[in-house]
């Protein structure tokens, strides 16, 4: 019996131990873009502002050194016709083909201005374009970017999109 049993629980270790490794290098880099960090401290939620304009470029940010790559716009402002920095989030989570996300799109962005790197930069809540398409990358009323959230706490906001 032992010769069977023994076996077995190796082969089922070995199978699990596959599934968690599988599992980890599908996980998306976050690296500091975690709630509480350095980068995430700058964002003050009381402090909401929004900016409606064309996307003049979509591009990858490192806001802070050793953080993941993110994704960012820059977006040229409709009012001043200045070209604005928007960071977006961690490249692994921000999907803006989700709305179908183009240089030359008018959008408007909600977030908070933030000087980072001697730079000001709008820190997203979310991006809307058109009346019907938006992307939320934070909640509005605390700034809780949506990476950091559970897939509880994930699903409870889209539920309430």
């Amino acid at each position: 019996m032992r010769r069977i049993i023994r076996p077995l629980f190796l082969v089922a270790c070995s199978a699990l131990g596959l599934c968690a490794l599988a599992l980890a290098q599908g996980k998306p880099d976050l690296t500091g873009w975690e709630k509480g960090s350095a980068y995430d401290k700058f964002y003050d939620a009381r402090e909401p502002d929004t900016i409606k304009g064309r996307v003049d470029d979509i591009i990858d940010i490192t806001p802070l050194p050793g953080m993941a790559k993110g994704l960012g716009l820059l977006v040229r402002d409709k009012k001043d016709g200045k070209v604005e920095t928007v960071h977006m989030g961690p490249k692994d989570f921000v999907d803006l083909s989700r709305i179908g996300l183009r240089k030359g799109d008018a959008v408007k962005v909600y977030g908070v201005w933030a000087t980072i790197g001697d730079k000001d930069v709008l820190m997203a809540t979310k991006v809307k374009k058109d009346d019907d398409q938006e992307l939320k990358v934070r909640r509005s009323k605390d700034g809780m970017p949506w990476w950091s959230m559970s897939p509880e706490e994930l699903a409870k906001e889209k539920m309430g999109e």
